[in-house]
């Protein structure tokens, strides 16, 4: 079963989702629910998707960056975005905390803003505290791209997209990402857009 993924412009999306109780985690809906966000996620496909993506309004997220999906991409690629094949897992409730608050920017895009992608600034490591699909306290340590993935999750859970983070003069369709911008670095791209360094830009 798959569920139609909310756009941009939904007011559920600007919503902080609230916290679950262990009755209801453990109970057969939010079991359901859970299944249904796994199988949403793949079917888009996405490497990531929030429970109010799809119109609850939960602290629920499921993550997965599948080894297929980083098919095709180069050594370098892999290397410089930090990225790595992450099994499927639930964030529960979860709070985030920054390990290491280097900023990495990258081109990010969002299931519920079709089509587009930004340059968006995000700590390079993240600590994450969260109950699993169990109801099991957990702590997930992450750097590189399955960081990025948890902020951009746990955003939507306190009702922020990218679009509030991203590095605006950057926003492009997906097709002008692949035009122009398909195998250059970020440091190019910044340079070939004029972008103001993050302390030019205005308050």
């Amino acid at each position: 079963m798959q569920y139609p993924i909310l756009q941009a412009g939904e007011p559920i999306l600007r919503h902080r989702a609230r916290s679950v109780s262990l009755d209801e985690i453990r109970s057969a809906p939010i079991q359901q629910l859970l299944e249904v966000m796994r199988e949403t996620m793949r079917q888009a496909p996405g490497v990531g998707l929030a429970a109010p993506q799809i119109g609850h309004s939960l602290q629920l997220a499921v993550v997965e960056d599948r080894a297929e999906y980083l098919q095709g991409l180069s050594p370098e690629m892999l290397a410089e975005h930090g990225r790595e094949a992450v099994p499927f897992h639930v964030l529960i409730n979860p709070h985030l905390s920054v390990e290491d608050p280097t900023e990495v920017e990258f081109f990010e895009g969002c299931l519920s803003v079709e089509g587009f992608r930004a340059l968006v600034p995000r700590a390079l490591a993240v600590r994450v505290e969260c109950l699993n699909a169990r109801g099991e306290p957990v702590v997930i340590r992450a750097s590189g791209w399955h960081a990025r993935i948890l902020q951009h999750e746990i955003d939507h859970l306190h009702g922020v997209l990218y679009l509030d983070r991203m590095r605006s003069r950057s926003f492009t369709t997906a097709d002008n990402l692949t035009r122009y911008w398909l195998g250059k670095s970020v440091t190019q791209v910044i340079e070939a857009l004029q972008l103001p360094s993050r302390e030019q830009l205005p308050p």
